[in-house]
């Protein structure tokens, strides 16, 4: 019997099938959280609070991923960590991605889903459930959203774009000179749009709503679908030195259609180099 790692094309498409799932059953519990009263917990950092909705989805995504793949390990926001190897599939997750627009009763969230191996993304899903706009990437297989194939945008001019941000935690302090960029941009007359949830602006810029967007810290769960999500609608994603993600760690993000990506990458990092400056 051969090992599911030596049936790539089988096993992408199971992935992506149970990831698709898994999301849409995540979701359906969201829409019923909607609007309720919920208890919540603040974590690190100002206004970085879970609510009882992320831990009660989060349990109900690993539990659906495990009815199918129980020998898989786990990445997830909330519980850390789970049945980890040095090999195999590594599922990643992001139960509510935009926790603070829920809380407040903003209906701009999402479920974000990647299955990984050794750092490569292999399938990834980010649904926003208040608008059922299910997007799904499989490595190789192109970008979707609700069947429509995604292609990144042609806008080749900063001057012309439309661009994406978020900030973290703790943007009072200016890390990474978060605001600096921001303010940079602002002033160029860029439309400059704050979502609140990186998964979706990810997923965004793959559908060609965005030309470009850019964070300074992302961390896997944040990311990871929406990464393939934008490569298979032939967008790039770096880092700020313009490297690549061969690995899914914690860092600082961007993500164009490509035309754009010298550009912003300049810009950043001359803005950067200032801030250096004695």
């Amino acid at each position: 019997m051969p090992n599911e790692l030596d049936l790539p094309n089988l096993l992408r498409s199971r992935l992506t099938m149970v990831a698709t799932l898994a999301a849409m059953e995540a979701g359906e519990v969201l829409k019923k959280g909607f609007g309720t009263e919920m208890l919540f917990e603040n974590k690190e950092g100002r206004h970085n609070i879970v609510t009882e909705w992320d831990k009660k989805v989060e349990g109900i995504i690993i539990d659906a991923i495990k009815a199918h793949f129980p020998e898989h390990s786990f990445l997830a926001e909330e519980s850390g960590e789970s049945g980890v190897q040095k090999e195999g599939i590594l599922w990643i997750i992001d139960p509510l991605d935009g926790t603070v627009n829920f809380a407040h009763k903003i209906p701009m969230f999402s479920v974000s889903i990647a299955a990984s191996f050794q750092g490569d993304v292999l399938a990834g899903v980010v649904y926003n459930p208040m608008n059922e706009e299910l997007f799904i990437a499989e490595k190789g297989m192109g970008a979707f959203l609700n069947g429509q194939k995604l292609k990144v945008t042609e806008t080749a001019v900063l001057d012309s774009a439309m661009v994406a941000t978020g900030f973290p935690y703790n943007v009072h302090e200016n890390p990474l000179s978060c605001l600096d960029h921001f303010n940079t941009f602002a002033k160029m007359g860029i439309p400059i749009r704050r979502i609140g949830s990186a998964a979706l602006d990810l997923a965004y810029l793959a559908a060609g709503r965005f030309d470009a967007f850019w964070e300074v810290a992302l961390r896997p769960w944040d990311y990871a679908a929406g990464k393939l999500l934008i490569e298979e609608a032939g967008g790039v994603f770096t880092n700020f030195e313009n490297g690549p993600y061969t690995s899914l760690e914690e860092g600082a993000v961007i993500a164009s259609n490509g035309l754009l990506h010298e550009q912003i990458v300049k810009r950043i990092k001359a803005i950067t180099d200032a801030a250096d400056l004695p």
